[in-house]
Parts: C-alpha cells; sequence; structure tokens
C-alpha cells in the first residue's frame, strides 16, 4: 500500500499534536496523585519497552539481517546513534519534563516546552546542521523568546519570596532544549522513525531501570511505587509508555523526516494553546494575563516560523 509523503507528514503531524497535548494535562495531572517524577519515568520507560524490546529483538535476530544493531540486539541503530538519541529522546526529556510538573502548572509547560522547541531546534539546527535561519524567521523566534520571559520572568521574581514554580519553568525549557536536540540528531543521522524509537527506549532500559532500582533500594532517591495502586501503574505505563513514547516517538519521527527539524517543531503550534486550554478546562489552573500574553507571543512566533520554513524534498514513501 502506498502513501504519498505529505499525507504520511500531515498524519504524523496530527497524531503528534494529539498526543503532546494531552501529555501535558495528564502530566501536570499524575503530580497531584502518588507517583513521583523517576516513578513517572520508570513507567514511561517499561510501558514502552514491553513493545518494542522484542520487536527491536526480533528485527535484529531476524533471518537475513545484516547485523546492525546494539545493546544485545535491543537496539536496532549501531552503539554510537543509539547513545546520542537515546541520552537526549529517552532519558534526560522524560526526566526533566517529569520533574518540573511537581513545581509549576501546565500552563507554564504549555508555553514552555511545545512553545519553546522552535527556538531550540533553530538554533541547534543552525549550529550542528548548518541550516540558515532566514531574516523573517528571526522575528517569530523572538516572539518566542517573548513568550518564555513573559511567562518564566513572572515566576522566577517570585522566586525571591520563597516560590518554586521557576525551578519547573526551567526544567520546562531544558527538557524543550533535549527534545530540540534529540529532533536534530534524528535529521543529522538520518534515522528510520520505527528504529530510532526502538533505540532511545533500548538505552533508556539499560541505563535508567538498573539505576533507578539500585537507588532506590539503597535509599538514594525516594519512590511512591510500592503506595500506587496497579491501575495507576497501568494508566501511566500505557499513556506514557505506549502513547506518549510508541505512538508519538514514531509519527513525530517521522513528522522530521517529511518537514525536516525546524518545520517539524513550527507545526506544532496548536499544542501551546490546546494544552492551556485544557489546563484549565480539566485541572482549574488560571490564566494570567502574562501567561495568556506569552501564549499568544509564543503560537504568533510558531506560525510565523511557519510561513518561514520549507519542507525538504522526500521521495515517495511505500509501507
Amino acid at each position: 500500500m502506498s502513501f504519498s509523503p505529505r499525507l504520511l507528514g500531515l498524519g504524523a503531524a496530527a497524531v503528534t499534536v494529539a498526543i503532546w497535548t494531552s501529555f501535558i494535562v495528564i502530566a501536570r495531572a499524575s503530580a497531584a496523585h502518588t507517583l513521583l517524577p523517576l516513578d513517572l519515568a520508570l513507567l514511561r520507560i517499561c510501558g514502552a519497552s514491553v513493545v518494542l524490546l522484542p520487536w527491536a529483538w526480533w528485527m535484529t535476530h531476524r533471518k537475513g539481517h545484516i547485523a546492525t544493531g546494539s545493546l544485545g540486539g535491543l537496539s536496532p541503530l549501531p552503539l554510537n546513534m543509539t547513545m546520542q538519541a537515546g541520552a537526549l529522546g529517552g532519558l534526560l526529556y522524560a526526566m526533566l519534563a517529569y520533574a518540573g510538573f511537581f513545581f509549576a502548572p501546565a500552563v507554564h509547560a504549555s508555553v514552555l516546552m511545545p512553545g519553546s522547541l522552535p527556538l531550540w531546534t533553530s538554533l541547534l539546527a543552525w549550529a550542528v546542521l548548518g541550516e540558515r535561519i532566514p531574516g523573517g524567521r528571526w522575528l517569530g523566534l523572538a516572539c518566542i523568546v517573548g513568550g518564555d520571559l513573559l511567562v518564566g520572568g513572572a515566576s522566577l521574581l517570585k522566586a525571591f519570596e520563597g516560590g518554586n514554580v521557576w525551578k519547573g519553568d526551567v526544567l520546562f525549557m531544558s527538557a524543550a532544549c533535549c527534545w530540540g536536540a534529540y529532533s536534530v540528531t534524528v535529521r543529522r543521522l538520518a534515522l528510520d522513525p520505527v528504529r530510532a524509537t526502538m533505540a532511545i527506549t533500548a538505552f533508556a532500559f539499560v541505563v535508567y531501570v538498573p539505576c533507578y532500582l539500585l537507588a532506590v533500594v539503597t535509599g538514594l532517591v525516594p519512590s511512591h511505587l510500592s503506595q500506587a495502586p496497579v491501575s495507576e501503574w497501568l494508566f501511566q505505563a500505557m499513556f506514557q509508555g505506549w502513547g506518549s513514547v510508541v505512538i508519538s516517538g514514531i509519527t513525530f519521527t517521522q513528522m522530521v523526516r517529511y518537514y525536516g527539524p525546524v518545520r517539524s517543531t513550527m507545526i506544532t503550534a496548536l499544542v501551546p494553546g490546546l494544552s492551556a486550554l485544557g489546563a484549565v478546562m480539566f485541572l482549574g489552573e488560571p490564566m494570567h494575563w502574562q501567561v495568556l500574553l506569552g501564549l499568544a507571543l509564543v503560537t504568533a512566533g510558531i506560525l510565523f516560523g511557519v510561513r518561514q520554513a520549507r519542507a525538504p524534498a522526500l521521495q515517495k514513501v511505500t509501507a
């Protein structure tokens, strides 16, 4: 069955936007329940591993396959590629993002994570890939910076009064930087969507799970896994692992292949607004004027960037 690159790109973008929007609202809601940030990261990794690691092992061991995998066949990519993509997209992003939700509201995450992705990705694509930033796109990036400063600056000022929201804002910005670096890595290494998602999951599983268990057993880090009901375990493993990693990981990487890293993050212009609206409707979070203005600036900056970015030409993809 043949699909045009345009159809695959549009479908991947729609799925990615839907899951990323839900991720922000659900992750913030999860912070009010039992599990801690590192617990959520564990369930995310384990949930994705249940689906992807057997698939990856079969892929690397099937008859006639040319051996290019690593980590005992759990990753279908060579070790250097697995480590580069896995550290950014598999480990750091999840740990930083989940920690941020325990300090800052979802409306802040809406602006500072998907909203600042075009900024980080543009700068990293310029530095790593040598992609030129058109003069017009600088205006869009300036709007994004202004929106980020409105949101993050206000919380930073309150830090002097003992507030902790600024910590979440810094974590959100750091998570966005890691994901921007991952998207540029995908483009630079020309990674296949499915194999890239398998690789980052394999790397996270091999590195994070043993370290987490050792840290919990020795008392270095706290854990509330034993206090949480099984239903919470299963929900987080399914949504964070199957949805946020398996499905959106593949669709995001497919979107990067078609649109390129910069335009891919620009296409997520709907995520900040939709997730902020979801935070207000479902979580009852207030929408202060600086957050609303910051959201408007970030969205305007993303939309302006879409007009300035060009999609790289790809040949027809057959599935």
